[in-house]
């Protein structure tokens, strides 16, 4: 059984900040779940564009309020506690948060931990990652 909290995790190397977010990395590739769990909190006032070509990703928002666009389609969907967006296409998104967004995440598969996003808004595939090193 893993049990971790997300307290003693903040500020450890568990604990990813970059540009308009932070990331507790609860679980990892190396915890052998199959998936990686985070709580992501998005910084207010951002423009956050991402495209996980590499990951799937399921988000739910538990804190805050904001939106997503969808670049593929141009569709905005308002993002507040109890929203659920699931980008199973790999789908080129931004988030602009109008609060501090805390949300969990779920990646498939895992990442393995002190990945940021590359330039294309993507996670780079374990191996990418490894070559960067």
């Amino acid at each position: 059984m893993i049990v971790r909290s997300v307290d003693e995790l903040r500020d450890g190397e568990r604990h990813v900040k970059s540009k308009g977010w932070d990331s507790i990395r609860l679980l990892l590739k190396k915890d052998g779940m199959g998936f990686s769990y985070h709580v992501t909190r998005l910084y207010s006032g951002e423009t956050l564009e991402f495209h996980y070509r590499n990951h799937l990703e399921a988000v739910l928002v538990i804190e805050g309020t904001g939106t997503i666009e969808d670049l593929g389609t141009g569709q905005i969907h308002v993002l507040r506690p109890g929203v659920m967006y699931a980008l199973n296409e790999h789908d080129r998104h931004i988030i602009r948060p109008t609060t501090d967004i805390v949300c969990v995440c779920a990646f498939n598969p895992p990442v393995t931990g002190a990945e940021v996003h590359d330039e294309t808004g993507a996670y780079p595939t374990e191996h990418e990652y490894a070559r960067s090193q």
